[in-house]
């Protein structure tokens, strides 16, 4: 793998969902109690991290399509786009019913991933993008487990189910290409964080800027809406 994405890599993560601070104080803190159940602290944090994954890899997987050299990395790429602009949407309805502000930006450490991948070029960029995404999404299945397991929430459980299925896919995807470094993601997998907790929180949006929308492709078949169930 390349000297900059080592050096990337090197700073992950948390055992949590990459990219984004962990709830600061009391996880089962209830903050809400809408009709759909009692919203804690960390499902509101999730809904954060479903939307923020949703807008670095989104454009990763609009760069592998340009960039890819490979079939199957492209076909990674149609992938991560079609299933995080289907999250984005489900986030973004879960949100404005649990009334939670969601980032319009992905967190600094999501942008310098999105950076270094945009530096890339050839079979450089299709190893880098394969193990980078591999090593997030495999963290980001511990957050989604912890949290369809213990939400009270229907709208939050129901999130949590379609970003299960999403990031599985993208992982078998991102497997197939053959390119995925599975020692560097073990090692991801098993280090402790180190970088400030600013870089792992998305930046608020702005008052002004209306709100950002990841669109689907028109073929898409994914649906964009988890029920309440």
């Amino acid at each position: 793998m390349g000297g900059a994405l080592s050096v990337t890599l090197g700073s992950l993560l948390y055992p949590a969902m990459l990219g984004v601070q962990k709830v600061r104080s009391a996880p089962e803190r209830v903050i809400a109690t809408p009709a759909s159940g009692p919203l804690t602290e960390a499902d509101r944090d999730f809904v954060v991290k479903v939307r923020s994954a949703g807008l670095w890899e989104y454009p990763v997987g609009q760069t592998a399509l340009r960039k890819g050299t490979t079939k199957a990395v492209k076909t990674a790429g149609k992938h991560l786009i079609e299933g995080d602009a289907s999250l984005d949407a489900a986030s973004r309805n879960v949100a404005g019913q649990l009334d939670i502000t969601l980032p319009n930006q992905p967190s600094p450490q999501q942008q310098s991933f999105v950076a270094t991948l945009n530096a890339d070029s050839g079979k450089q960029f299709d190893t880098d993008m394969a193990t980078l995404l591999r090593a997030t999404d495999g963290q980001i299945l511990s957050t989604i487990a912890s949290v369809r397991t213990t939400t009270k929430n229907s709208l939050v459980r129901a999130l949590a189910d379609q970003a299960n299925d999403i990031v599985l896919d993208h992982i078998a995807v991102l497997e197939k290409t053959g390119l995925v470094d599975f020692d560097q993601v073990q090692f991801q997998e098993t280090t402790a964080p180190t970088l400030p907790a600013q870089d792992l929180t998305p930046p608020p949006p702005a008052a002004t800027q209306p709100q950002v929308v990841l669109t689907p492709p028109a073929n898409s078949t994914l649906s964009p809406n988890p029920s309440a169930g």
